[in-house]
């Protein structure tokens, strides 16, 4: 409990140095006994639909060098205190901005409609729209609005997480900076407080990949002056 961040490996590391010779695999039986788990656990975002169209990857040969040349949205799985939900977002690739977010307590397709067409009302299109080989991105009602949107779809191929890197790293920087370190006692609660974050991660949060500049300010100072304004 005192260090509830550490896996079986780092667990027997530290009674190593207080003396006591034990295995990992004996820790991981004691922890399995115990009900002890990695908090971030997830139920399968990612699963395909048989039926659907499957996409190519289209980013792997381009050079991404100007916001809104390509979006990417994924789903990650979000612990509360009681239960979980689901979160949603659309990124811009160059700029690793957050440009629209949605919570859902189910894993459907509504919430991610939504969360791209704000990112259209507030921004513009993107040439390309990249995503995992979901069912939501794959679904008819999804690939429809890229098309009457005019946006080329992409898809990471399959199980290849690095085809959408970005996402995987504002995971990994939401949940450390912010998930973590709540215990969400409702969706509205979760819903106000992740919100607030990504507003700090856009405006006030240097990244170290943008020479210390935050989203927002890539983001906007390069865009063509119409648009900016």
């Amino acid at each position: 409990l005192d260090h509830p961040f550490a896996g079986s490996r780092m667990l027997r590391d530290l009674q190593y140095l207080r003396g006591i010779r034990v295995g990992r695999r004996q820790i991981g039986i004691l922890m399995r006994k115990m009900g002890i788990h990695a908090l971030y656990a997830k139920p399968n975002t990612s699963a395909k639909h048989p039926g659907h169209r499957i996409y190519p990857y289209l980013l792997r040969p381009m050079h991404i060098t100007q916001p809104n040349q390509v979006w990417a949205m994924d789903i990650t799985y979000i612990p509360m205190a009681r239960g979980f939900i689901y979160l949603a977002v659309v990124i811009d690739w160059y700029t690793r901005k957050v440009l629209s977010l949605r919570v859902s307590n189910t894993l459907d397709t509504v919430f991610c409609l939504e969360a791209v067409q704000e990112a259209i009302d507030h921004y513009g299109t993107p040439e390309i729209f990249n995503t995992d080989q979901g069912s939501q991105f794959t679904s008819a009602a999804f690939t429809d609005l890229m098309k009457v949107n005019g946006i080329r779809i992409s898809m990471d191929g399959k199980g290849s997480w690095r085809d959408n890197v970005f996402i995987e790293r504002l995971w990994q920087t939401i949940k450390y900076e912010e998930v973590y370190l709540k215990a969400y006692e409702s969706v509205s609660q979760a819903r106000a407080s992740l919100e607030r974050y990504i507003a700090f991660y856009n405006t006030g949060r240097p990244h170290s990949r943008l020479d210390r500049q935050t989203p927002d300010q890539v983001y906007f100072n390069q865009l063509p002056l119409p648009r900016a304004a």
